[in-house]
């Protein structure tokens, strides 16, 4: 959540940003409940002052009946200010809490993510001397998906996924965990982005799959709930992607300033219910119910968090074109970034069975947004102070299948591996 006093100081231009997000809040309501707030704190401390001042008066000897009256009517009075507090307090708490985080300077203003805009176009569109096919007509032909017997035993948006395409997921997983795992690697990521940043490691993790209520509302990851499954009878969640349970792992904890940047690479198996896409995307691998993803996940000191998300958006390019994948890279709108985000981008591939480039990446700037809530702090020479959090896609490994069976295509219906893969797919070039 946004700092009270930014939005004290700052309410015209935290209400036009919500607007622009597309958030319906009043900062005109919220501040009010603020200063009900503060006027009722001010008000119980004052009582229980008095309250203390009359208990030590009475230690004295037999206090009079003024005395035992005024203890009784203060006892009173402030069981009802309390009383008001705590409903005033949770007013102000959910009101606080629909505050989205305020965008970056440069994030363009739009009404929705069709107002998102193309900044970089990188790799040709392919030229294929046969009519392409969407990946899922060669994936079924292969027999590397069913997702027939697969809705049999889970229903819709689920899939088997079998053979070489399994081998394919894997290879792509250790690629990448090979590359962000070496230092020299973000090294040579970071200079060619001309990005002066420390270029420590991610450590690789596989997180838990569940997530309790608090920390998942904490990162403001909950909503839409709806899109969530939750554990019937418990406050447990499957997590959505792994960024849920990477971002909340060290909440009310305090880093040393030499201890960051750190830097996660998760996988994940991540679920999502997909609420309101029925009709869209129904073959294939893409808007399934069940997915694994490779997420990146940092926390960094305040004056560190936006080069991160530039090295964030570096590594993501990397990525994309160590497999040679034809890709644009889109700045996200203000309507489009999401809640907890102050910029996003996203990067979509050019896909020939579908004609058209579709998502594959996006890349996440909170600044303390997430840390306020979670109490992630880091100790530095000015003290104690929130940290800030980024996460990004490193390759959702479905969708990364998809654009590399439609790009790398063959007439005889076989896909090319690319390059970088083949040492970890036994030296194979195709599947």
């Amino acid at each position: 959540m946004l700092d009270i006093r930014f939005i004290r100081e700052n309410a015209d231009r935290v209400q036009e940003a919500a607007t622009q997000k597309g958030y319906d809040v009043s900062i005109k309501e919220l501040l009010g409940a603020d200063e009900s707030r503060r006027e009722l704190l001010v008000k119980a401390e004052e009582l229980r002052a008095r309250r203390n001042e009359i208990s030590s008066q009475m230690k004295g000897g037999k206090p009079s009946p003024e005395l035992v009256e005024e203890g009784k009517r203060i006892k009173t009075e402030l069981a009802e200010v309390d009383d008001h507090l705590r409903v005033t307090e949770e007013t102000y708490t959910e009101l606080l809490k629909k505050v989205p985080n305020m965008p970056h300077a440069d994030v363009p203003v739009g009404a929705s993510e069709d107002e998102n805009v193309e900044v970089k176009i990188v790799g040709d569109i392919p030229v294929l001397e046969f009519e392409p096919k969407n990946h899922y007509e060669i994936a079924e032909a292969k027999g590397w998906l069913d997702k027939e017997r697969a809705a049999k035993v889970a229903g819709s948006r689920f899939a088997y996924v079998m053979g070489d395409l399994v081998l394919l997921q894997q290879a792509i997983i250790q690629f990448v965990m090979a590359t962000l795992t070496d230092e020299s690697k973000l090294k040579e990521i970071a200079a060619a982005a001309d990005l002066n940043v420390n270029t420590r490691p991610f450590i690789p993790v596989l997180p838990p799959l569940m997530i309790r209520t608090e920390p998942y509302d904490q990162m403001d990851r909950l909503q839409p709930s709806d899109d969530r499954y939750k554990i019937e009878g418990e406050e447990l969640w499957l997590q959505g992607s792994a960024e849920h349970v990477l971002g909340s792992m060290h909440a009310g904890e305090i880093f040393e300033s030499d201890e960051l940047p750190r830097r996660y690479l998760g996988f994940a198996t991540s679920f999502r219910k997909e609420a309101g896409t029925y009709g869209k995307d129904m073959e294939g691998l893409i808007r399934m119910h069940q997915f694994d993803k490779l997420e990146m996940e940092s926390f960094t000191t305040p004056g560190d968090s936006y080069n991160e998300h530039l090295l964030f958006v570096a590594v993501q390019e990397y990525l994309l074109q160590a497999l040679k994948l034809p890709y644009h890279v889109l700045m996200k709108c203000t309507a489009d970034i999401g809640k907890p985000n102050a910029r996003g981008v996203d990067m979509e591939v050019w896909l020939p069975g579908q004609g058209k480039y579709r998502e594959t990446h996006t890349a996440d700037y909170m600044t303390d947004y997430q840390s306020r809530r979670l109490q992630t702090r880091v100790r530095t020479s000015d003290g104690v102070v929130l940290v800030h959090t980024n996460d990004a896609t490193a390759f959702a490994l479905g969708r990364c299948m998809v654009a590399i069976i439609e790009n790398y295509q063959t007439a005889e219906g076989d896909v090319i591996i690319p390059e970088v893969l083949r040492p970890y797919l036994a030296g194979r070039e195709r599947i």
